[in-house]
C-alpha cells in the first residue's frame, strides 16, 4: 500500500538557522604530500562478485596504496569544488599527526627521526591557493608525535607556529584548527609511543591556550572523537566491544579538561568497510542501506554526542569533521546511487538537531569521495549535494511529519531568498510508492538510480547528469507539478515552493 502524506506551505513553525557552511568537506593530508591512503576497490568488489581477504588493521599494506599528491591546480577539481559554494575545507587525518612542515626545504624531502611525511612548501602553497580559488575556509590538526615530544612530556609548539604563520603571510589564515585526529584511537592516531588519555588532556589544553593566546581569530575544535553511536552500541554490553567501547569512550578526551574549546567535534560513519570487516565494528550489507536503522545511524550519533558538546564546549556548534558511510574508505557502493539516501538523510537530519557543519570525507580520494581519485569525475552523491547546495536555504522548518520508511521529510527556507520553502522527500522503500499533496503549484528535482540503485551514474528527473564538453555542468531543472504526486521507490525528490 502507497503512503500517503500532505505539505504545507504556511504557518511552518522554524526550529533555526543554521551555518551557511553546512556542507563542507575534508581533504586529507596524505593527498597533500603524497602517501597511503586507501586502496581502490577492484571491479568484482565494487559488483559485489568478489570478497574481501581475512586481514586485520595493522596490516595496512594489504588495505593501503601509495598516491602521488593530489593536483589541487586541476581546473576541474576548482571548477566543480567551487560550484559547491563557500565551504569549510579541513585538511587533517591520521597523516597530518606525523607530518613535518618543511617551508624552506632543509630537509630535501627526507622526515626527520619521529616523523612519516613532510609539508613542502610548494605542496602547501598549491592548496592555500585552491582553498582561495573556491572561497573555502581552512581548517586542519597539527603534528602531535615523536617529532615532537615524547609522550609524558608537554607538546611542543613551533612546528604549528610555522604553519600558522606561513598560511597568515600568504592570504589564507587558519580560522579554525582541531589538535589532533581521533585521538581515541591512540594506538593508530600516530601520537607519540606510550601516549595515553592523560597526556592528550594536558597537551589539548597546552594547544588551546597557545591558540587563543596567540591566533585568537581561529576557533579551536574538539575533541575530534571518532566511534560512539551506533557502531558502539552494537554488542557493546559484553566481552571485546564492551572493553573497546569503554576504551574510546570520548568522555576520556574531555573529563578533566581546563580549557575550553569554540567548536564540539567528532567524527561519523556508519560502520567500517568490507577492507576491513575484521574490526570489531557492524559492518553493513547494501541490501540494508535504504533500512531504517541504516538511515538512523547518522542522527543517533548526532544527539549522542549533544551532551558532550553541552557539557564541554556550552554555546558552541558542534562539527562532524570527518562523515562518511565507513571508515576504510567507503563501502563498495559508495560510489553508487545507493549512498545518495544516506548522504542526503543526514543532511537533511542534522539541522534539526542542531547548528553546525558537516565536512564530508572526501572531496576527492577512494571511493566515498564525491570525486573520483585523480580523474575528478563527479560521482552520484556529488550532483546531489550540488543540488542540496542550490536550493536548500539556511532557516530549517519543522516538517511536522514523522521520519518513517517512504518518508523521511526535511523543509528549509528557499536558497533564492524567495517567500516559500523546498522540501526534500526520501522515499527509502524499494517497493512502495509515496503520495505527496501539495498545497500549491512546486518545481521538482526527482534524483534516481534509473532502476539500478548500485547505478553510477545520478538521474534527475530521467535524465542522466554527466558533465558536458569542456567540463560544463548538465542542466538541473526542474519541472512544474502540481496536486497530488507519486515518488517511485527508492528516489530522493526535492520540491520548491
Amino acid at each position: 500500500m502507497a503512503k500517503n502524506i500532505s505539505l504545507k506551505v504556511k504557518n511552518l513553525n522554524a526550529l533555526r538557522t543554521i551555518n551557511p557552511r553546512l556542507l563542507s568537506y575534508n581533504v586529507e593530508m596524505t593527498e597533500v604530500t603524497g602517501g597511503t591512503f586507501w586502496k581502490a576497490y577492484t571491479k568484482g568488489q565494487l559488483e559485489g562478485t568478489e570478497g574481501f581477504p581475512l586481514i586485520g588493521i595493522s596490516k595496512k599494506g594489504d588495505m593501503h596504496q601509495w598516491y602521488d599528491p593530489i593536483d589541487s591546480t586541476n581546473p576541474r577539481l576548482i571548477k566543480l569544488a567551487k560550484e559547491l559554494g563557500s565551504c569549510w575545507i579541513r585538511v587533517s587525518g591520521t597523516w597530518s599527526t606525523k607530518t613535518y612542515y618543511d617551508f624552506d626545504g632543509h630537509t630535501n624531502g627526507v622526515a626527520p627521526e619521529g616523523f612519516d611525511s613532510v609539508l613542502t612548501k610548494n605542496q602547501w602553497t598549491n592548496l592555500l591557493d585552491f582553498v582561495k580559488a573556491v572561497d573555502g575556509k581552512l581548517l586542519i590538526s597539527v603534528a602531535n608525535c615523536e617529532g615532537i615530544h615524547s609522550a609524558h612530556e608537554p607538546w611542543q609548539p613551533e612546528q604549528a607556529k610555522l604553519i600558522f604563520d606561513f598560511s597568515k603571510e600568504y592570504g589564507v589564515p587558519i580560522e579554525a584548527v582541531e589538535f589532533m585526529n581521533e585521538p581515541n584511537l591512540l594506538a593508530y592516531s600516530g601520537a607519540p609511543n606510550g601516549y595515553n588519555f592523560d597526556d592528550f588532556i594536558r597537551d589539548q589544553d597546552i594547544f588551546t591556550k597557545w591558540v587563543h593566546e596567540n591566533y585568537p581569530e581561529c576557533l579551536v575544535v574538539g575533541p575530534c572523537s571518532v566511534g560512539g553511536g551506533k557502531m558502539g552500541k552494537m554488542n557493546s554490553e559484553k566481552g571485546l566491544m564492551k572493553k573497546l567501547s569503554s576504551s574510546m569512550a570520548t568522555i576520556n578526551l574531555l573529563k578533566g579538561s581546563k580549557e575550553k574549546m569554540d567548536v564540539y567535534s567528532y567524527h561519523y560513519y556508519n560502520g567500517v568497510s568490507g577492507r576491513i570487516t575484521t574490526l570489531p565494528f557492524v559492518h553493513w550489507k547494501p541490501s540494508k542501506a535504504h533500512s531504517e536503522e541504516y538511515l538512523d545511524a547518522a542522527p543517533y550519533c548526532a544527539k549522542a554526542n549533544l551532551r558532550f558538546r553541552d557539557e564541554y564546549v556550552p554555546g558552541g556548534e558542534m562539527w562532524v569533521t570527518e562523515s562518511g558511510d565507513a571508515g576504510g574508505g567507503g563501502t563498495e557502493w559508495a560510489s553508487t546511487y545507493l549512498d545518495v539516501l544516506r548522504t542526503l538523510n543526514e543532511l537533511g537530519t542534522f539541522p534539526t538537531i542542531t547548528d553546525g557543519v558537516i565536512f564530508h570525507n572526501t572531496l576527492a580520494s577512494s571511493d566515498y569521495g564525491w570525486l573520483k581519485h585523480s580523474t575528478f569525475e563527479p560521482r552520484p552523491n556529488y550532483f546531489a549535494v550540488l543540488l542540496w547546495s542550490k536550493l536548500m536555504g539556511t532557516t530549517v522548518y519543522d516538517s511536522e511529519i514523522a521520519i518513517q520508511e517512504g518518508a523521511h521529510v526535511f523543509c528549509h527556507s528557499r536558497k533564492d531568498g524567495k517567500d516559500g520553502c523546498v522540501y526534500l522527500i526520501i522515499n527509502n522503500s524499494l517497493t512502495k510508492t509515496t503520495n505527496v499533496e501539495l498545497p500549491k503549484e512546486a518545481i521538482r528535482y526527482t534524483l534516481c538510480g534509473n532502476g539500478n540503485m548500485r547505478n553510477t551514474t545520478l538521474y534527475l528527473n530521467g535524465k542522466a547528469l554527466t558533465l558536458g564538453e569542456n567540463d560544463t555542468l548538465p542542466e538541473m531543472e526542474g519541472v512544474e507539478v502540481s496536486g497530488t504526486i507519486e515518488l517511485a521507490p527508492g528516489t530522493c525528490t526535492f520540491l520548491v515552493m
